[in-house]
C-alpha cells in the first residue's frame, strides 16, 4: 500500500477514526489494535512475509530478555550473536545471496577455474532492511545495558511494526519509540494539525518533484548514449532531486502520520542540499541510517579514537557498510566508497565538525563563499548518485564517459527538461530555503494567525499535487532496499 494511492486515502482516515474513537479506552487496546492494522498495511504488499516479520520480532524480543535474564557475560553474548546471526542471516539470503554466488563465480573465472551456478528467483521482502534494524539495534542496546528489555510482548512488537515507519523508515531506537507506545496517549488538535501540514508537504516532494523528474531521468539514464554532456550532468541533477524529494517525502508523510496517532518519529532528513561539505551532507540525510552505522558500527570499531588513519579506516568501512546496506550491487559500494573520499579530506584536516548549524542561520540569504560551498558539495552528491542510479558499473562509466565527452559544449537536448519542471524545482528549492530552520519546509505555516493566507498556500499546494499527479501509482525508490 502506498502513501500516495487511493488505498491509503481510504485506510488512513479508517484506522484515525477507529482509533481515537472505538480503540480509545485502554492503552492496550490502542496498541493492539494498530498493531493489527500495520500487519494488514505489510500484508498488502505480500502476506506471506508478514510470518518473517513476525518471526523477526518474537526472535529479538525473547534474546533481549535472555540477554537481560544472564548472569554470564558468555551467555549473554551467545544470545547476543544468535539474534544477530539469525538477522543477518535472513537479511543476507534475501537481499545478498545471488550477489555473493554470481561475485564468487566471476571471481574464479578469472583465475581460469569454470563454476556453474543457477541464480535463484528470490523475492525481497519489503523493509526487511529497516525493521531487521529495528531490533538490532534493540538487541544491542540490551547488551550494553542502554536500555532495560520490556516484558509486554504487544509493546515491542508496536515498536517494530509501526506502519508509518515499517517499510522505509526512519530506523527508530527503543530508546526514543518504545517509551511512546508505553504511555497512553490523548488526541492532541495541534499535534494532529501539524502532521497533516507534514503529510501535505511529503506528497508535494513526492509527486511534484519526485515524480516529476522521474519521467526525465528515465528517458537519459536508459538512453545515455543519445544525449549530450549537458543533457546527462542535467539527468544526474534531475536525479538528485528525484531521490531527495521521493525518500524524504516518504519520511515526511511517515513523521506526519505517526503525530496522527500521537508518535514523534526521529527527523530523518535536514535540508540535506543546502550543505557545504559532504560531512554536514551527511548529518542532514537519512540520518536515522548514518546515525545507526555511527553508533553500531563505527564507535564500537573505535570511532574518532586512535588518530587520523584509524578515523579514515572507520569511515570507510561505514561507508561501504552504508553503500552494501543499499543493495546487492557494486554501484552501491562504489557510491559508499566515493562519499568516503569525498570526506576523507575533512578528517586529515579535522574540519568535519565545522559546519554544524544550518547555513545562513537568521540571514535570508548565504554568503558567496557559503553559496559556493553549497554548489561544490551538490556537485559532488549528484555525481555519486550516478553510481547509485545506474543498473551496473558499466553503465555507470559509459553515463561519465559520456559528461566528459565532446559534446560538453553543446546545449541539452531539445524536450530534455520540462519547463514546468523546472518551475516547479525552483519554487520547491526556494520553499525549503525560506523554512530551512524548522522541522520542515512549511512547519510554521500553521502560526499564520490570518486564515486566508494560511488557507491560500494550502490549496496552492495542494492544486499543484493534483495538477501534476500522475495517473498511475509511482512507488517510493526506498521500498527496494
Amino acid at each position: 500500500m502506498l502513501f500516495n494511492s487511493l488505498e491509503f486515502a481510504l485506510f488512513l482516515p479508517t484506522v484515525f477514526l477507529l482509533y481515537w474513537f472505538v480503540f480509545n479506552k485502554k492503552l492496550k487496546q490502542q496498541n493492539l489494535f494498530l498493531i493489527l492494522v500495520s500487519y494488514l498495511f505489510y500484508s498488502f504488499w505480500d502476506w506471506r512475509f508478514l510470518f518473517l516479520l513476525i518471526f523477526s520480532t518474537f526472535l529479538d524480543y525473547y534474546t533481549g530478555l535472555r540477554i537481560f535474564q544472564s548472569d554470564s557475560k558468555k551467555h549473554r553474548k551467545i544470545w547476543l550473536f544468535t539474534s544477530i546471526g539469525i538477522n543477518l542471516g535472513f537479511l543476507g539470503y534475501f537481499k545478498y545471496y545471488n550477489f555473493f554466488i554470481e561475485s564468487f563465480a566471476n571471481l574464479l573465472h578469472q583465475f581460469g577455474l569454470g563454476y556453474s551456478y543457477i541464480p535463484l528467483t528470490i523475492i525481497l521482502p519489503i523493509g526487511i532492511s529497516f525493521y531487521t534494524f529495528h531490533g538490532l539495534s534493540y538487541v544491542i542496546d540490551i547488551y550494553y545495558g542502554r536500555v532495560r528489555p520490556t516484558t509486554n510482548y504487544v509493546d515491542y512488537s508496536l515498536f517494530v511494526s509501526f506502519f508509518p515507519l515499517l517499510v522505509a523508515g526512519p530506523i527508530e531506537r527503543a530508546t526514543h519509540l518504545l517509551p511512546q507506545v508505553q504511555v497512553p496517549r490523548k488526541f492532541d488538535a495541534n499535534k494532529a494539525a501539524d502532521g497533516l501540514r507534514q503529510i501535505l508537504w511529503g506528497l508535494f516532494k513526492k509527486v511534484v518533484i519526485a515524480d516529476g523528474c522521474a519521467m526525465a531521468v528515465n528517458k537519459i539514464f536508459d538512453n545515455s548514449s543519445e544525449y549530450t554532456s549537458s543533457s546527462l550532468i542535467l539527468g544526474a541533477v534531475l536525479f538528485s532531486f528525484q531521490i531527495y524529494g521521493d525518500f524524504s517525502g516518504y519520511s515526511d508523510i511517515a513523521l506526519g502520520v505517526a503525530r496522527l496517532f500521537g508518535f514523534e518519529l526521529l527527523q530523518n532528513f535536514k535540508f540535506p542540499y543546502f550543505s557545504r561539505d559532504v560531512a554536514e551532507f551527511w548529518r542532514r540525510w537519512h540520518i536515522s541510517l548514518s546515525s545507526w552505522f555511527k553508533d553500531y558500527l563505527y564507535i564500537p570499531l573505535g570511532g574518532s579514537k586512535g588518530g587520523t588513519w584509524t578515523r579514515i579506516r572507520n569511515t570507510f568501512i561505514i561507508f561501504l557498510v552504508s553503500g552494501f546496506w543499499h543493495g546487492a550491487n557494486w554501484t552501491f559500494i562504489i557510491w559508499g566508497l566515493l562519499h568516503a573520499l569525498f570526506i576523507v579530506p575533512s578528517i586529515i584536516f579535522n574540519t568535519n565538525r565545522r559546519n554544524l548549524s544550518i547555513v545562513a542561520a537568521g540571514r535570508w540569504m548565504p554568503t558567496v563563499w557559503e553559496f559556493s560551498q553549497i554548489l561544490f558539495t551538490f556537485g559532488l552528491v549528484s555525481f555519486a548518485w550516478i553510481f547509485f542510479r545506474s543498473e551496473s558499473l558499466s553503465k555507470a562509466f559509459t553515463y561519465i564517459s559520456g559528461i566528459f565527452s565532446s559534446s560538453i559544449f553543446k546545449l541539452p537536448n531539445k524536450g530534455t527538461l520540462d519547463k514546468y519542471l523546472l518551475a516547479n524545482i525552483l519554487i520547491f528549492m526556494a520553499i525549503e530555503w525560506i523554512g530551512r530552520e524548522n522541522k520542515y519546509a512549511i512547519e510554521k505555516v500553521g502560526v499564520f494567525q490570518y486564515k486566508p493566507v494560511r488557507w491560500l498556500i494550502y490549496s496552492s499546494i495542494i492544486f499543484f499535487i493534483g495538477m501534476f499527479m500522475k495517473t498511475t501509482e509511482s512507488p517510493f525508490i526506498y521500498f527496494q532496499f
